[in-house]
């Protein structure tokens, strides 16, 4: 696939790269792995061909023994495991560096899948975090990368989001949060919470079968109707993102499945985001710049959603490399467009030029990485640019009919009404200050005190000089006029003005000096 910011020759030795340092992190355990999975949202720091195989890095390990499965939901539960499921596999389906997922069978008869959380696994977290602040800090205070990147905040955005991960009820929260808002996605599958058995530490939610989308076969996939499969999956995360403001944040393909009913099971919900309603609104101003071709609107889009730097920015050379980022995709063929990739671009080119963008779109950049994926695996010729285009029309309605609900709406009217309600009384009291002549307009445009005194100095100094240069002058005059008064060897008054002269002149560059600002 070509993108963009590819050069020529460059491409394979970054992707190289991107997946020998995948295969390290995957190599030194589990909170290395989800430091990959965070550095994958960080446009900013890493380049996007090493940005896309840890997109793809998945913490795959060894399974724990059954035997500490079953005290771990036991202790949880508060219940023997025989009391509480009619059938519990020993053997799990998925087991990952936080966690493995058992299928079991309850009691009414649900088929239903738990998750349960590895023992010890806080402990070893929460040691490999405290070393990781320890490097940090070292990197902030001494390198200027440190210094740059602010290396202890992204650890401590780590820590959140890692901590979050940890706390299974987060995750059952995000489930139905999310089965909520894609209600209307006929064609997707959010499992069902069981909150009976569900702590902290042990998630239990109704069980999905499926494959994985890019594991389907091409009889499969020749009966699927992919490109309306992968439509609808597209707009549900344009929608998440852009109308709900909160968005699953991991769709790679390991977490999208498709069920023996031709629908798509969206799991694991440990990676989450959410957009705030004003970074709504820039942010759909930027992916219509982006389906359009338009790199002038994309890039007044970014500045307004990130932080400019405070010595100043070149928007002339900002725009010039969002146009180029977006010109370049544009003139690419629809299968090798990946909306993803760009978003990491322009991401990636407002931190060369010291624009602060906040974390949450870059974590929107690698959502559209793994959509991309995904759609391409369900429909070759799904094109990204054209679902954005036919869908923000509609969103952008839906946005503006979820920014004036009732709540809102009532909030206009009770400004509205404090408004007119003040307002005789305020006009009444300007009229009364015309009348009486005391009107008066205060303007905070400068320090006049602060002028009058620097002008004072001017007068003070001008004035100043002019005397010593008239001692000098009259010194010079008097030196031709003979007399017996001499002061080393040269006429006495002459000399005299002549030392009274160079004394002030001193005085006046030690004041300057040590005095003026």
């Amino acid at each position: 696939m070509v993108h963009p910011e590819d050069q020529d020759g460059g491409e394979e030795v970054g992707e190289n790269k991107g997946t020998d340092l995948a295969s390290d992190l995957e190599r030194l355990g589990p909170a290395f792995v989800k430091i990959g999975q965070l550095l994958s949202t960080r446009a900013d720091l890493l380049p996007p061909r090493i940005l896309e195989p840890l997109c793809r890095l998945q913490d795959h390990v060894e399974p724990i023994p059954f035997e500490e499965v079953k005290q771990r939901i036991e202790e949880e539960l508060g219940v023997r495991i025989s009391k509480a499921f009619d059938q519990f596999d020993e053997k799990p389906t998925a087991s990952a560096s936080l966690g493995q997922v058992h299928r079991a069978l309850l009691r009414d008869g649900r088929e239903v899948a738990v998750k349960v959380q590895r023992p010890h696994i806080r402990k070893r977290i929460f040691e490999d975090l405290d070393s990781f602040e320890s490097i940090s800090a070292f990197l902030d205070e001494h390198t200027d990368f440190g210094r740059k990147y602010q290396t202890a905040r992204i650890v401590e955005q780590f820590r959140s989001r890692l901590v979050g991960e940890l706390d299974y009820t987060r995750e059952a929260d995000n489930l139905v949060e999310l089965k909520h808002n894609l209600r209307d996605f006929d064609r997707l599958r959010v499992p069902d919470v069981i909150r009976d058995y569900t702590t902290s530490r042990v998630l239990t939610m109704e069980f999905l079968a499926g494959t994985k989308v890019t594991a389907l076969s091409g009889a499969v996939l020749t009966d699927l109707r992919g490109e309306t499969l992968a439509e609808q999956l597209f707009r549900a995360y344009l929608k998440q993102i852009l109308i709900d403001g909160f968005f699953h944040a991991d769709p790679h393909p390991g977490n999208l499945l498709l069920t023996p009913g031709r629908e798509i099971a969206i799991m694991d919900l440990g990676m989450t985001g959410r957009v705030q309603a004003r970074m709504r609104d820039h942010l759909m101003h930027l992916l219509a710049g982006i389906s359009e071709g338009n790199g002038v609107q994309v890039a007044e889009a970014a500045m307004n959603i990130g932080i400019s730097p405070s010595e100043g920015l070149d928007r002339n050379a900002f725009i010039s490399r969002v146009e180029d980022i977006v010109g370049a995709a544009k003139s690419r063929r629809l299968e090798d467009i990946n909306m993803g990739f760009i978003v990491m671009a322009v991401t990636k080119a407002c931190a060369d030029a010291g624009i602060g963008i906040p974390g949450e779109i870059s974590l929107i950049g690698k959502t559209l990485m793994n959509l991309d994926s995904v759609g391409a695996a369900l429909s070759p010729h799904f094109n990204p640019h054209e679902a954005i285009r036919r869908n923000l029309a509609e969103l952008g309605n839906a946005r503006m009919r979820d920014t004036l609900t009732s709540a809102n709406f009532l909030g206009i009217l009770t400004e509205v009404k404090d408004f007119v309600t003040q307002l005789p009384g305020r006009m009444n009291r300007i009229l009364d200050l015309v009348s009486d002549n005391k009107l008066r307009v205060k303007v905070d445009s400068i320090d006049e005190k602060t002028l009058m005194v620097g002008l004072q100095k001017v007068a003070n100094r001008i004035t100043m000089g002019l005397i010593l240069a008239a001692f000098i002058v009259g010194s010079s005059m008097l030196a031709r006029i003979e007399t017996t008064f001499r002061l080393f060897g040269y006429p006495g008054l002459a000399m005299v003005f002549f030392l009274v002269a160079a004394a002030g002149g001193i005085l006046l560059l030690a004041q300057i000096y040590f005095k003026d600002r």
